[in-house]
């Protein structure tokens, strides 16, 4: 089904329940945004691949819950973000953040300034990154050094810590090759911002 079809009758069916969203009606953080009531181009569907990736999510998402369980502070769900197709979960210090910049393709500024209004650090799996996806990490605001303490996953181009999903499943022990990154660019961004670790760690 084109997008186009999918999002017209996405919002009539809202409309029948009364409701009248107030959307940015193009995709975000993507270069080519063709707006959704103009796609008639993007109807394509792979099942076996949605299959595979939904695999992926499922044992993504049992680690990023093991981790989460690690973490008594203020925290998000483990959760699919509409973004970049990612399963996302965050730690929050409980500090506020500096505003930030924006810059994102296609995403409102207002957007990224209420998503980052808190000092945070970030983790998350999505279908780039690698051949078969990647797990990635990052903190906001970086703090200095961060960087240099995660150099083992620092990805300069995507300037964020990345471990590619092929890694984990290749490993003798996926589990623990997770949550080595998972707790390594944890303990880096939350040592470097002088987060109370004694106050939301389980």
């Amino acid at each position: 089904m084109p997008k186009l079809m999918f999002s017209g009758e996405t919002l009539e069916a809202l409309a029948a329940l009364g409701l009248k969203p107030s959307i940015h009606p193009v995709p975000n953080e993507v270069e080519l945004a063709i707006p959704f009531a103009e796609n008639d181009r993007n109807c394509s569907y792979d099942g076996e691949a949605a299959r595979l990736f939904w695999r992926q999510l499922l044992q993504a998402e049992r680690m990023m819950s093991r981790f989460r369980s690690e973490f008594v502070g203020k925290a998000s769900p483990v959760h699919f973000f509409w973004g970049a197709m990612d399963l996302a979960y965050t730690r929050f210090s409980g500090r506020v953040a500096p505003q930030h910049p924006g810059g994102v393709p296609n995403c409102p500024p207002w957007v990224m300034h209420e998503g980052y209004s808190h000092e945070l650090a970030s983790f998350g799996f999505w279908p780039g990154g690698g051949e078969e996806g990647a797990f990635y990490a990052y903190a906001y605001p970086e703090p200095p050094g961060y960087r240099e303490r995660t150099e083992a996953y620092f990805d300069k181009t995507l300037q964020e810590c990345v471990l590619p999903y092929e890694k984990v499943a290749e490993s003798a022990d996926p589990d623990a090759t997770l949550l080595d990154f998972l707790r390594a660019t944890y303990g880096a961004a939350a040592d470097l911002a002088a987060w109370d670790r004694s106050a939301v760690e389980a």
